[in-house]
């Protein structure tokens, strides 16, 4: 028995053995006719090409591409890209390195991925392949692109062989030209985010909100002095800057949680139509540094950074400093005075921020509090959250009755009015004044209290809408 399973054992070991003697024949082939393309286009033996690369953030695959793209059609060329076989076992090695490898597994077709080129757009990009072209001169030259998501930090390569260095360097210096001027992240909304599948860094494209002016209550004359920060500084920038005056500005918006801090930010992204506008929030702060140099690339910019106050504590509460801080200080004064760039802070903690963040002018030159509304932007804020629905009395009692609420409270209310119409049988919904009284005492009791406090809302007794 033991010598019949040695036996097949054997068998399949030799049958293993012709396969992989197959597979590498097959694949000595594909690489030796890749070598061959690559060296009879150049004109040269392998020996002599020369190698320039580019590296770039994997987000930048993207535009690697379409500057690629653009170049070829340019130059009349790339019809077909070429595939490289042996990257998935020598991912540090370059392209010129894999062409010259004989014998390397792997696949030998073009590869490529999906990639967003805005809110819910798509587009193919080439993560492993070469394309023949010609240098800006005429010159022969060979163009890869590669990615690397699986070894160190996750990148994007550009790659010319050329031979001649004049030619590669010239080739990659136009390409890198086309790559900004067909920038696809350009006016647009950015986020960082994070892969789930890779634990890459990715860019996020997000929808341009489309807020007017009266969407937005706020007390009287705050938005429009927000608006003059930021936009009016814009309409100027160039006056200004031959003026020796700098144009890059910090706007921080402070105020107790639901007053409308990220509704104004929101409102602002919407009405800067041409303004490439990249938010962080949360854990994608850390990105801060991404983030600085993506706005001075595509200026006019906003970069918004959400509850800034988790980061950029006083160093008086904090031993130290946190290193989010620091970096975010870095980058603010990294950008650069001349450049038309605006840094939005928002907070709920004005009074335990970082003393740096104001000190200096460019880094947050205008703060502007949002507080809780009053009686008059209560009552807009009910008319607005109630707008297309019908009301039955009149809501100016309700506005008196909601003291110390703020805008997410209100819009809370409303919904859950609009909820009690229906159970009460009204189709469509309509807002009546007994359903606030009963709302609101539900939303005033002691065990609502927590409630109360994540909607941002003082916690007070509240009197019946008279």
């Amino acid at each position: 028995m033991d010598d019949v399973d040695d036996m097949r054992a054997l068998a399949r070991s030799l049958r293993r053995l012709m396969e992989l003697s197959v597979h590498t024949m097959t694949e000595d082939a594909a690489q030796s006719d890749l070598a061959r393309t690559v060296s009879g286009h150049l004109g040269c033996e392998l020996p002599d090409v020369v190698p320039v690369s580019e590296r770039f953030a994997i987000w930048e695959n993207v535009n690697v591409q379409r500057g690629v793209d653009a170049y070829l059609a340019a130059r009349g060329s790339g019809d077909a890209w070429l595939g490289v076989p042996g990257a998935a076992h020598r991912p540090h090695e370059d392209l010129l390195g894999l062409i010259t490898t004989r014998g390397a597994y792997g696949r030998s077709g073009v590869a490529y991925a999906t990639a967003a080129v805005g809110p819910g757009e798509n587009t193919e990009v080439v993560t492993l392949g070469l394309v023949v072209s010609t240098a800006p001169d005429g010159e022969p030259v060979v163009i890869g692109i590669r990615t690397d998501r699986d070894f160190g930090p996750a990148s994007c390569r550009l790659e010319i062989l050329g031979s001649s260095r004049a030619a590669a360097t010239a080739t990659r210096d136009e390409i890198e030209r086309l790559i900004r001027a067909n920038d696809v992240f350009r006016g647009q909304v950015l986020s960082f985010g994070e892969s789930e599948h890779y634990g890459n860094e990715l860019v996020n494209f997000l929808p341009r909100p489309a807020l007017a002016d009266d969407d937005v209550v706020l007390p009287e004359g705050v938005l429009e002095a927000i608006e003059r920060h930021i936009i009016g500084i814009a309409d100027w920038s160039a006056e200004l800057l031959r003026s020796g005056q700098h144009v890059k500005r910090g706007l921080l918006l402070h105020g107790p949680p639901g007053t409308g801090k990220t509704h104004t930010v929101r409102y602002l992204t919407g009405r800067l139509t041409a303004t490439t506008v990249i938010l962080l929030t949360g854990n994608s702060i850390r990105f801060v540094d991404e983030a600085a140099t993506l706005a001075r690339r595509l200026q006019p910019a906003m970069v918004v950074l959400e509850d800034v106050d988790l980061i950029g504590v006083d160093r008086d509460f904090s031993a130290g400093g946190s290193p989010l801080l620091f970096a975010l200080l870095d980058a603010m004064d990294g950008v650069g005075s001349d450049a038309d760039v605006t840094f939005v802070l928002t907070t709920n903690r004005a009074d335990i921020l970082e003393r740096a963040l104001a000190d200096r002018p460019g880094r947050v030159d205008l703060a502007i509090e949002i507080p809780r509304p009053d009686t008059g932007c209560r009552l807009r804020l009910l008319r607005l959250y109630a707008r297309g629905l019908a009301v039955d009395g009149e809501l100016a009692p309700v506005a008196e009755a909601t003291d110390g609420v703020t805008a997410s409270f209100i819009k809370e209310l409303i919904r859950r009015v609009v909820l009690q119409s229906l159970r009460a049988g009204d189709s469509p919904p309509v807002l009546r004044r007994a359903y606030f009284d009963d709302v609101l005492a539900e939303m005033n009791a002691e065990h609502q209290a927590l409630t109360r406090s994540l909607l941002g809302s003082e916690r007070r007794r509240y009197r019946r809408a008279e």
